[in-house]
């Protein structure tokens, strides 16, 4: 006798008959409240259950994981009905993963998951050499978390895995905030991690998101060949991810602005570790308001790198989002000497390139300045972009010559 399939044991959501079931169909990932049928029984079940996803016509179309508690209400798993979704199902998604990012990098260090893109739906996971900090940002990672650490650890053969619970997606899934350790230990102190010939140090435990910006490194590596014997000024630099670069690169000097005191130490520690302490500056500050004094004190600077957190992360903040990239354009582009480049970066899902690049020429025009668009660059490859979800092609970065 046949076994009847996972998914014959799953719950089942439905479509509501207004909702046309073909995007879903042709790849996109997720299933908004208002196009399900959310009656007493599907709003009954549990954050992060799994259950068959049907269309109005009572056609299965895919296995979802469920969470009535936040907008995206269903996400989908996998299309196929036979699936299991178990130790073994994570092990062959990681797998899949992990074979590009080893034939894209020589080192492990990397963004080894992207959510949607790499199949694990709201799981982001960084490599760190033999320590992975993953962000389960869905309620059905939560969930699952000890078969998805188990194959992590099975697949790449990491030693530690560490679980960052911050940011702003767990709080929509109405998740908690705690981070932990799955696996391991966490480290003692900063990891060092090699990139574009330049050092960086990562707070696995205590800084931004994972630690380390790894979207950012083709375009840290376009700015460093900007860069060769020039003066460099990093704002939003975190860790020293441009003005590093640039050193390993022959810049003859950089200043790395953060509102952070860790992240400047961070910085500074990762320019003596490469011994280019001597090249390089640190200074605390507001970026605004530190743009504004480096104007008045009548600095200049051959390249000028301005990388902000996202100012229009959702379409309610895309307006104000977009005033305040035009207002870093017009207060950056007067510090770029004459024939040098200023370069400016958006991880704004809601402000997509055209807006961001209009909001950009705007504010350097009212800057006084004028440019032209030599490079447009994205996240690296470790970050694929899935055709069908626009948010996972967040990051843009613009290159202008002045």
């Amino acid at each position: 006798m046949n076994q009847p399939s996972f998914s014959a044991s799953l719950p089942v959501i439905r479509l509501l008959p207004k909702t046309k079931p073909q995007a879903i169909r042709h790849g996109f990932p997720w299933v908004y409240a208002n196009e399900l049928v959310l009656d007493r029984r599907a709003k009954s079940l549990a954050a992060g259950s799994l259950a068959v996803l049907e269309d109005a016509e009572r056609r299965p179309m895919a296995i979802v994981a469920v969470n009535t508690h936040s907008r995206i209400t269903a996400r989908v798993l996998d299309r196929d009905l036979d699936a299991v979704i178990d130790q073994a199902w994570f092990e062959a998604k990681i797998t899949r993963a992990l074979k590009m990012r080893e034939t894209l990098y020589d080192a492990p260090f990397y963004r080894l998951v992207h959510a949607e893109s790499d199949g694990l739906p709201g799981v982001v996971i960084d490599r760190f050499g033999d320590t992975a900090v993953v962000q389960p940002n869905a309620a059905w990672a939560d969930v699952m978390i000890e078969p998805l650490a188990a194959a992590l650890a099975k697949v790449t053969g990491v030693k530690n895995i560490l679980k960052n619970a911050s940011g702003r997606s767990r709080s929509l899934e109405g998740l908690d905030e705690e981070n932990g350790v799955l696996l391991g230990a966490a480290p003692d102190g900063p990891v060092p991690v090699s990139m574009n010939g330049a050092t960086y140090l990562a707070d696995l435990t205590g800084g931004q998101k994972t630690g380390l910006f790894f979207d950012q490194r083709p375009n840290h590596a376009f700015a460093a060949t900007l860069s060769k014997g020039a003066r460099v000024l990093d704002v939003f630099s975190h860790v020293g991810g441009f003005s590093l670069a640039a050193l390993a690169n022959g810049a003859a000097s950089a200043l790395a602005v953060d509102g952070s005191d860790p992240a400047l130490e961070l910085a500074m520690g990762g320019a003596e570790a490469m011994g280019a302490a001597d090249r390089f500056q640190t200074r605390k500050g507001d970026a605004f308001t530190t743009l504004e004094a480096l104007a008045a004190e009548g600095k200049t600077f051959d390249v000028v790198v301005c990388d902000p957190p996202a100012f229009a992360p959702n379409k309610q903040s895309l307006e104000a989002g977009l005033r305040a990239y035009e207002r870093i354009a017009r207060l950056a582009a007067p510090l770029v000497s004459e024939g040098g480049y200023l370069v400016l970066c958006s991880c704004s899902h809601a402000a997509d390139l055209s807006k961001f690049r209009n909001a950009s020429a705007r504010g350097i025009g009212r800057g006084g300045r004028r440019g032209t668009l030599i490079h447009t660059g994205f996240a690296g490859p470790d970050h694929p972009l899935l055709p069908q979800l626009a948010e996972s092609g967040y990051l843009k970065a613009l290159f202008f010559r002045l």
